[in-house]
């Protein structure tokens, strides 16, 4: 069991990977922020798992329409691998079907900006918010499905 301990979800993209946390007692995923996917990564990664008091990771397992792996996959095997290597802390995937339309089109996402913004500005601002929320749908989904078995 997770007592004072949270887990890290993560949507793992290309460009960008999205990041959630659980509340304390592991049965809540809010969403936390976006990092680059680029050389400082892990470094920023790390940086939340120490001072979240991150015990567990679920990463979001890329899955198509018929549920099979698919071109992302083995990419997200390679950043899991990294991820064992460099923080060695119990990592669990998750299927991630439709969790970035699901994040795109809930109200939260629907928020007027100002429109003084630049839109590639804005653009950034709603793919990141994007990322994040689809890490806590993930991270979500494992909770409550593990939470279902006890």
């Amino acid at each position: 069991m997770n007592l004072l301990g949270r887990f890290l979800g993560i949507d793992y993209g290309t460009k960008r990977i999205g990041l959630a946390i659980s509340d304390e007692n592991g049965t809540l995923a809010f969403p936390k922020e976006i990092v680059l996917n680029d050389q400082n990564t892990y470094k920023k990664i790390g940086e939340i798992i120490k001072k979240e008091n991150i015990t567990e990771i679920v990463v979001g397992e890329s899955v198509d329409f018929s549920g099979k792996l698919n071109a992302l996959s083995a990419r997200i095997d390679v950043f899991i691998l990294e991820l064992t290597e460099k923080f060695n802390l119990p990592i669990h995937k998750q299927k991630e079907f439709l969790t970035s339309v699901t994040a795109r089109n809930s109200k939260d996402q629907k928020k007027d900006f100002n429109q003084s913004q630049s839109h590639s500005k804005v653009k950034q601002i709603k793919s990141g918010r994007i990322d994040a929320s689809a890490a806590a749908l993930i991270l979500q989904r494992y909770l409550d499905k593990r939470n279902l078995k006890k």
